[in-house]
């Protein structure tokens, strides 16, 4: 899959949800150009309020007379009192979101930092629009909307500013919330001005001129997040957090392989116990994304939920339960590796590049399935009434949780209402809307509102896990030492027979499609019934640990330095990428491979790490490159590792071109936080699974690196001029690679397992 295709794909997914909503509730239409501004009705008091809308499909969408189906996206509000209010419309799970929009839309207002309010938005498609967060897409999709929004209530308050001093709007400034005339000396405030500014016309685009990143007064600055102080002090944020008037509680037991169904189970006892007020069976849907066959327990608390539920006792009917071991399945992959099935991709003559290689090494690498592990683990409230479905969620697509319920249920859209509450971590997980929905089926059963709270085993039994896989790889180098040839076979799984799982396509981020001038990849899939899905970074994630460690293996086997191999690999001829026409924020050039920005970042993370100076006795270095979700990020490991095979980092260094840095204190920890993860995965993170059963239940099988074993991280961003690309993905997948080949470096051994704790390795 090609960047441009990676981002097409998750296009398509995140458009699936409007179309499901809209599919029974269209959005209304109004006579609106395409990227074009709606002026509101004024706050009471006096204010200016204007929406704006993103390039989405629906936006697109023809409809009677020509013009473009209207598809809000959100608000900029500016009251009497001099505040700024932004709403945002996508999920805070802990990458800063919020405050970036504020920040975005406050530099091109020329707001006056503290005086900005961001306020999240209500879940409402047929406004907003797609309002989920994932793919690391929220600001590339949001740049210049909303520094459009900005820059246009900016101009309006202007204008009334020059109106009242009759004097021209050019002679007038912006800054800190006021408007400045600087030749009489007068300024008046935004606030003062909003009334006014909501009666002047609404500038065309296309007059509005837009800032440099030279003129930036608050973007790349730190700032604290908009909701630190609320997270800190412990005020209610969360979905675990929610409380209303009455409210019951709810756990909620399925089958341990998945597809099983109940037969039977001590309900009457459960009822008896302390607490309990009900207890019945689901039949459920039979889609693990929606809601499988389960036990609901109602509790008067959440600790007498969870008594009830350790006391059940379920007989499952598991004939059409999953049977899969993923023992068996890492034998049957090195069988299906035997027979190369037809390639996907085949580009120049391989065979004949091979037979003329100077080395044509091989190596077979594989990676573990693993789970997500958010901090905060599943929950949802439902409340029905007055005929309608109410739900809390920290979601990351609550709308398309809100479709989902609308079709489960069989109600219009205005009778199921959504609250996005902050998210506890997602990392892709909270993608799906399975406790959201489980909720909602609950609460049908229920009169009075109910908490659905799972536990931390629950999470591990039922993830929607990242799959594992089998790269069998084989490269070719010339006389000259140039990588001449590369093949790839892919032994993934497949749910359906027909297309791999989530995360488990070939995916050409990390092995672009022109790896070399002879390509020819093949991907052969088994069955698979657990249930997996996206996770940070997805695909790139572990495939650049393949192709980072494989291309180190090259560089060996050539006897080249591996920076200046890969300084080579980066400029060689490349394919044009395809640019769908609905998709130009992810294609246009701030979202394709660019060799010199990855050769930007490689070479200051060689220059940061020391690469090339001597290190002490027993160190080692090493380095890697990824080109992710629009992101380029080198990362350099150094490590050592004792007689126990205990390994040491002494130090991670990150270096990532994403375009402009909005919030450099958000920036830091998304980078550390990525380069963190990926090292956590890496060395100790591991699903097993037999007869369809996840043996690991807690973190006691599942070791996430400890705190005492975190090394410095140290990033360095270059701020390019192309607009910015997301950064919750990129910093991932590089590590592992860069792990792996200090690694090598430090003892000579090569480790094409991940974990690392398969081969022996502790951290």
């Amino acid at each position: 899959m090609t960047a441009s295709e990676t981002f097409a794909q998750y296009d398509a997914d995140m458009q699936a949800v409007i179309a499901e909503v809209t599919a029974i509730a269209p959005p209304p239409v109004t006579a609106m150009g395409r990227r074009s501004f709606l002026k509101l009705a004024g706050l009471a008091g006096g204010g200016l309020v204007l929406a704006f809308h993103l390039e989405t499909r629906a936006a697109h969408a023809e409809v009677s007379g020509g013009s473009d189906t209207a598809v809000l996206n959100a608000f900029v509000r500016v009251a009497p009192d001099n505040t700024v209010t932004i709403f945002s419309t996508g999920p805070e799970i802990g990458q800063g979101i919020k405050t970036a929009f504020g920040l975005i839309v406050a530099e091109e207002l020329d707001a006056d930092w503290k005086t900005v309010r961001v306020d999240q938005a209500p879940i409402d498609p047929r406004v907003y629009g797609s309002q989920g967060a994932g793919g690391s897409t929220s600001i590339p999709r949001g740049w210049d909307p909303l520094r459009q929004a900005g820059a246009t209530a900016r101009a309006m308050l202007i204008a009334a500013a020059a109106s009242q001093w009759n004097v021209p709007a050019g002679e007038c400034t912006a800054a800190a919330s006021f408007v400045c005339h600087k030749s009489s000396d007068r300024k008046l405030s935004y606030g003062s001005l909003a009334k006014a500014a909501s009666t002047q016309p609404v500038p065309e685009l296309t007059s509005i001129a837009l800032k440099k990143r030279s003129e930036y007064k608050l973007l790349g600055r730190r700032y604290t997040g908009v909701d630190n102080r609320k997270v800190v002090t412990g005020q209610p944020l969360f979905g675990i957090d929610v409380q209303l008037p009455g409210m019951l509680y709810a756990s909620y037991t399925m089958c341990p392989a998945v597809g099983g169904k109940v037969k039977s189970a001590n309900l009457d006892e459960i009822k008896k116990m302390p607490g309990v007020v009900d207890a019945f069976m689901l039949e459920g849907t039979g889609k693990p994304s929606e809601v499988m066959p389960g036990v609901a327990i109602i509790a008067k608390s959440t600790w007498q939920a969870f008594k009830a539920k350790a006391a059940l006792k379920v007989d499952w009917d598991e004939s059409d339960a999953s049977k899969d071991s993923l023992t068996q399945a890492a034998a049957k992959a090195k069988e299906i590796s035997a027979k190369l099935p037809a390639p996907e991709h085949n580009v120049g003559d391989v065979d004949a590049a091979f037979a003329s290689a100077a080395k044509a090494p091989e190596a077979s690498y594989d990676y573990a399935m693993v789970s997500h592990q958010q901090l905060e683990p599943q929950n949802s409230t439902g409340w029905f009434h007055d005929g309608a479905m109410e739900l809390w969620t920290p979601s990351q697509q609550a709308d398309r949780g809100q479709a989902m319920v609308m079709r489960m249920l069989n109600l219009p859209y205005e009778k199921v209402i959504v609250h996005q509450t902050r998210a506890g971590g997602g990392f892709g997980r909270r993608l799906a809307n399975d406790y959201l929905c489980e909720a909602a089926a609950i609460a049908m059963k229920v009169n009075a509102p109910v908490k659905l709270q799972w536990k931390r085993e629950d999470d591990f039994a039922h993830d929607f896990y990242r799959v594992g896989g089998y790269h069998f790889l084989k490269g070719a180098i010339d006389k000259s030492g140039k990588l001449s040839a590369f093949q790839n076979h892919l032994v993934t799984f497949s749910a359906d027979g027909t297309r791999p799982v989530s995360g488990g396509a070939l995916s050409r981020n990390s092995f672009p499609t022109d790896m070399a001038p002879n390509v020819r990849y093949a991907v052969s899939a088994m069955p698979l019934q657990i249930p997996c899905g996206a996770m940070r970074g997805p695909t790139d994630n572990v495939q650049m640990f393949v192709a980072g460690s494989f291309l180190h293996e090259l560089s060996v086997a050539a006897g080249r330095d591996h920076v200046e191999f890969l300084l080579e690999w980066f400029s060689r001829p490349l394919t044009p990428p395809e640019k769908p026409a609905h998709l130009s924020w992810a294609t246009d050039p701030s979202r394709i491979f660019n060799p010199k920005r990855a050769a930007g970042v490689l070479k200051l993370a060689a220059e940061k790490s020391g690469w090339g100076k001597k290190l002490p006795r027993g160190r080692g270095l090493g380095i890697a490159f990824a080109f992710s979700y629009g992101g380029h990020v080198a990362e350099a490991v150094e490590l050592s590792v004792d007689t126990n095979k205990h390994i040491t980092v002494h130090k991670i260094t990150v270096v990532c071109d994403i375009g402009p840095i909005v919030n450099m204190s958000s920036a830091e920890n998304q980078a550390q936080g990525g380069a963190i993860d990926g090292l956590s995965t890496a060395m100790g993170l591991e699903i097993s699974a037999e007869q369809g059963r996840i043996k690991q239940v807690n973190f006691g099988d599942y070791p996430i690196l400890r705190m005492r074993s975190a090394p410095p991280v140290e990033v360095h961003f270059i701020q390019s001029d192309f607009r910015p690309s997301g950064l919750g993905e990129p910093c991932v997948p590089p590590l592992a690679a860069a792990l792996g080949n200090a690694l090598y470096a430090s003892t000579g051994e090569r480790v094409r397992t991940m974990p690392f704790k398969r081969a022996g390795y502790t951290i």
